[in-house]
C-alpha cells in the first residue's frame, strides 16, 4: 500500500502531468474507470496501475489526479503500445490543431465512423494528455494514429468556403480528409497539394463550424456514402 507522497510512482505520475515528460519516457497516464477498462478491452496494459484503497491511499490518489472528482483507478500506459496502423478507410490529418478537446473529440469520431484514422502535424494537441485522452472516451486506445505525411492519398482539404460542396463528393474507399486549426486553417501549399477541395455547405450566418465537428461531419458523410 503506498502511504508516502514520496512514493515513486506518485512522483512518476506527477511528472507525466507534462508534455515535455511524456515525450520524454514515451509514458502516459489515463484516469478513471473508463479510460483504464478501454485500455483492457484493447489489449493494452499498464506499466502501473494505481487503485484507491488497493494498493495507494485514496487522498495520495486525488492529489495526483487532474480530476475535478478523484478517479478509483489510474494507469500508466507506453505511448508505443497506442494504435498505429494499419490506416484504412476514410481518416482525417490535423494541421495544427492545437485544442485537445477537439483532437481527442476528432479521434473519437474517427471511432464512431470507422474504420478509421487520425493523423497529426507538429504542432497538434497531444493525444496523450488528460483533456484529449477525456475528449476521445478512449478512442485513442482503439484508433490508429500516425504523422500527417504519412496520411494515405488521396488528400481533400476541407475548407470553410469556396470548395465543392461536400454532398456532392464522391469520397474514394480509402482517403484522407485534411483539417487546418480553427484560426489559421490549410496552408495554401496544402490545399494545392490535394485530390481536391470540399466545403460543407451552411445556410445560416455561422462563418464556419467548430474543427471537430467539421470533422464529425465529413466522416458521417464518407461512411453514409459507403453504406
Amino acid at each position: 500500500m503506498i502511504t508516502s507522497r514520496q512514493n515513486e510512482t506518485l512522483k512518476l505520475v506527477r511528472k507525466l502531468r507534462q508534455r515535455s515528460w511524456r515525450d520524454k519516457l514515451g509514458l502516459f497516464v489515463a484516469e478513471g474507470d473508463d479510460l483504464v477498462v478501454a485500455a483492457g478491452t484493447a489489449g493494452i496494459e499498464p506499466v502501473e496501475l494505481l487503485r484507491a484503497g488497493e494498493n495507494v491511499e485514496p487522498e495520495l490518489l486525488a492529489e495526483v489526479s487532474t480530476l475535478a472528482h478523484p478517479p478509483r483507478v489510474l494507469g500508466v500506459y507506453r505511448r508505443a503500445d497506442l494504435p498505429s496502423g494499419p490506416l484504412e478507410g476514410v481518416g482525417l490529418a490535423l494541421w495544427r490543431v492545437s485544442d485537445p478537446g477537439n483532437v481527442g473529440t476528432l479521434l473519437r469520431c474517427a471511432d464512431a465512423f470507422g474504420p478509421s484514422f487520425v493523423a497529426l502535424s507538429d504542432g497538434c494537441a497531444d493525444i496523450t494528455g488528460a483533456k484529449a485522452l477525456r475528449a476521445s472516451a478512449g478512442a485513442v486506445f482503439r484508433v490508429p494514429t500516425a504523422p500527417f505525411s504519412t496520411a494515405p492519398r488521396p488528400w481533400i482539404a476541407l475548407v470553410a468556403h469556396g470548395g465543392r460542396p461536400l454532398p456532392e463528393v464522391e469520397v474514394p474507399s480509402r482517403a484522407t480528409f485534411l483539417l487546418g486549426s480553427e484560426r489559421e486553417g490549410l496552408p495554401e501549399d496544402l490545399v494545392t497539394d490535394c485530390y481536391l477541395v470540399a466545403s460543407l455547405p451552411m445556410r445560416g450566418a455561422a462563418e464556419s463550424l467548430n474543427v471537430a465537428l467539421a470533422g464529425a461531419i465529413a466522416l458521417y458523410e464518407a461512411s453514409r456514402a459507403s453504406g
